[in-house]
């Protein structure tokens, strides 16, 4: 038997769009002799629909679709495994189930229906879906399928020291009588995810002596991207097919021969996330209507990397570098911000913001003097010196959005996750933006990725790449005047934010304490600041996102 396994790019709500995705694979899969075309969780919908799903002409709209599907399938040779929402008869629960479909002549001839619902990080499907209440093998063509819905396979007891549920609905299936185990999947990209997956597909077909087919959904959706990278093991657990990652593909699977397509795989994770950030930047920007983005160069890392990833996820043409000096600006950071966009192909403009800066002061000069709390001279120089320092930035962020507004372009924050993190950023100022690109990258992890770029192409200037990262909004200022060095820093917030360790395990762990205790400090009280940032695309375990639901008012 031949299966072709379609990771496809679909877009929430685009039913006619999602249609044609579908029928355009299954007719390329056909052409190659695949007896069944296997396409990604809630396909027909898009992923995830959130909230659309409580909408009745959303869920009417996928039946439909679905529907239509079916009949435009009469006559091929090739069957359809699609994932779509299913309205369920029932008086009791939400009424809905995250379904696949198996099209055959023209019909749907079998549903199967997710088992597992998850709600940790960025899920939460038991807010809309109800559980499968049976799990049962599909005949196809003389041989059962094991159709499973992506969560369902993360549940095996000989992998995971600590399961998530009690039931395996693979297990299920094997006992069943399922020859071949198959599972659609919209599994969003983290860098440690792409090597932990297919360490554990593997060695589930291993554990059930199966041939495992997975298909996952490939493109960004609001903070998250989805990597593709399709799969196909034989009953040993052994590779067969591999599809590309953040790409769409169609990989064909030859069961009887043990063989199938081979896309290469980049074992490099800095070059993977940075094709994940420029996939997740482009669909964004594509699905909210911009086909052309802005952003700040400061002749910084930060900046310059965003610049890059923008480059490569809209073309250099559709990108413009706003340089903004003010009088603390070195001549320097500017030369690197001007060589970077030359280098990029971007345009490039610079617009000072010294007048602006100056009229600022000036103005508020007597409601500051007037309304300032009595406090001790130094206090007073430090409060004075901040209201300054964020004067600038949300100078900077007013000319960015002027830009944006007036030419139609995306506005792109590049503040880190080390940044963010902190609560190192000024809110209305160089936290404006609609994307936040590199919300999700450790300041560490921004070198390392501004390296990887540039061992394709010295584009990054060199200066950018060594010189002490500062904000520059005060005379001789460096970021490590009120921060930790940047290793020490993302330490503490790996251990911190990802690993949810308090102060005493940190101390225990073998950080300083007054060291831990200020970043868990800032921790705590930037979670405010970043309840109003823009999105920012997920690549990690753990990101500043929906999937982070800390209160922002706490002791």
């Amino acid at each position: 038997m031949k299966i072709a396994l379609a990771q496809v790019n679909p877009t929430l709500g685009d039913f006619e769009g999602n249609r044609r995705l579908v029928l355009e694979a299954t007719l390329q899969a056909q052409g190659r002799g695949a007896a069944l075309a296997v396409f990604p969780e809630l396909c027909l919908c898009g992923y995830p629909p959130k909230d659309l799903l409580e909408r009745p002409a959303f869920v009417e709209a996928a039946h439909d679709s679905l529907r239509a599907l079916a009949a435009a399938l009469v006559g091929f040779e090739t069957a359809v495994l699609v994932g779509f929402p299913e309205r369920l008869a029932s008086e009791a629960g939400h009424g809905l189930s995250n379904s696949a479909a198996l099209i055959e002549g023209g019909r749907v001839a079998h549903v199967a229906r997710k088992s597992l619902l998850p709600t940790y990080d960025v899920f939460d499907e038991w807010r809309y879906f109800d559980p499968a209440t049976e799990v049962a093998t599909v005949p196809f063509r003389g041989r059962r399928l094991g159709i499973s819905i992506c969560e369902d396979i993360w549940n095996d007891a000989d992998f995971w020291p600590h399961r998530r549920y009690r039931s395996d609905p693979i297990e299920a299936l094997v006992r069943g009588g399922a020859e071949i185990l198959i599972n659609i999947s919209a599994s969003p990209y983290t860098i440690e995810k792409r090597h932990l997956r297919p360490r554990m597909l593997a060695a589930t077909a291993r554990r059930w002596q199966r041939p495992l087919l997975f298909v996952n959904q490939v493109g960004g959706q609001d903070d998250l991207v989805f990597d593709g990278a399709s799969l196909a093991f034989d009953a040993a657990g052994e590779v067969l097919a591999h599809g590309a990652e953040h790409a769409a593909d169609l990989v064909l699977v030859d069961l009887a021969a043990g063989a199938g397509d081979r896309r290469p795989f980049d074992p490099s994770d800095e070059r993977s996330a940075l094709a994940a950030l420029a996939l997740g930047t482009r669909d964004y920007a594509r699905r909210c209507g911009f086909s052309r983005a802005l952003l700040g160069l400061s002749g910084g890392i930060d900046s310059a990397l965003v610049a890059g990833i923008a480059a490569r996820a809209l073309g250099p043409v559709n990108v413009l570098g706003v340089a903004m000096p003010s009088r603390y600006s070195s001549p320097g950071s500017l030369r690197d911000a001007e060589a970077l966009a030359k280098n990029l192909g971007i345009e490039f403009t610079v617009v000072s913001i010294e007048p602006m800066f100056a009229a600022y002061l000036d103005a508020l000069a007597p409601a500051l003097d007037a309304f300032a709390p009595a406090t001790a001279p130094e206090v007073a120089a430090a409060a004075a010196d901040l209201t300054a320092q964020n004067l600038q930035a949300r100078v900077r962020g007013a000319i960015l959005m002027a830009l944006s507004n007036r030419q139609g372009r995306l506005l792109l924050s590049t503040g880190n996750k080390s940044e963010i993190a902190t609560g190192y950023c000024t809110l209305y100022g160089d936290m404006a933006g609609g994307l936040a690109v590199i919300s999700d990258v450790p300041k560490t992890l921004v070198y390392r990725l501004a390296h990887a770029f540039n061992a394709e192409a010295p584009l990054i200037p060199e200066a950018t790449l060594t010189k002490a990262p500062s904000a520059e909004l005060r005379p001789d200022q460096t970021d490590q005047d009120v921060l930790p060095p940047y290793d020490l820093l993302d330490a503490i917030l790996e251990a911190h934010v990802a690993r949810g360790l308090d102060l005493r395990a940190l101390v225990a762990q073998g950080f300083d304490a007054a060291v831990a205790g200020d970043v868990v400090r800032r921790v705590q009280q930037s979670e405010y600041k970043r309840r109003q940032m823009a999105p920012g695309l997920k690549i990690t375990g753990k990101s500043f996102g929906p999937g982070r639901r800390y209160p922002i008012a706490r002791f």
